[in-house]
């Protein structure tokens, strides 16, 4: 997994949690890296498990809960990385169904090492979009932040339900309706 996904993850957590909650979450997990991370360095996913989990029962916020989260602020970073990707669409609903087409391509140039889940569209309209997400990580919950994040940057609303493939949560089928107001 790639080092930002864990710098930007510690910066988060010291900012919502503080610093001493964030030197609690490190010190109970067993890291190789011992928590010392670089945003190009490329880290064990376990670790990630690891600082989630022990956030979650200090905090006792679920781990879905904190992975929507962190996918929310994850946006943002993003936006002041890729702002010029980001531009390129008009419409969240494009966007979002070009996530393994153009999106992951282009972060592949960047990272070629990053890992990253699928995406396969099942249904495209204009204002409906149906997608399942394929990912080891079962990191579904951080796709759903991103994704609520994407509608907000269009100033745009949607409802966006998940539906389990698999106890696991690997595969999940998102079902996006983006709200239209008249």
């Amino acid at each position: 997994m790639k080092g930002i996904v864990f710098t930007e993850f510690l910066d988060l957590v010291e900012k919502k949690f503080g610093l001493e909650m964030l030197d609690k979450i490190i010190s109970e997990s067993q890291l190789s890296s011992k928590g010392l991370y670089s945003n190009i360095g490329t880290y064990s996913f376990a670790e990630m498990l690891q600082l989630l989990q022990n956030l979650s029962s200090n905090t006792l916020i679920p781990v879905d809960d904190l992975l929507l989260v962190y996918g929310e602020h994850f946006f943002s970073v993003l936006q002041d990385s890729y702002g010029n990707l980001l531009s390129t669409y008009k419409d969240p609903i494009e966007m979002l169904s070009s996530i393994e087409n153009h999106i992951h391509v282009e972060v592949q140039k960047i990272f070629p090492k990053a890992e990253l889940p699928t995406f396969i569209i099942e249904k495209k309209e204009e204002n409906n979009l149906i997608m399942i997400y394929k990912s080891s990580r079962a990191m579904h919950h951080f796709g759903l932040g991103l994704m609520n994040k994407t509608f907000s940057h269009f100033n745009a609303t949607a409802n966006i339900t998940m539906q389990k493939i698999n106890e696991e949560g690997t595969e999940v089928r998102f079902l996006i309706n983006k709200k239209i107001y008249p």
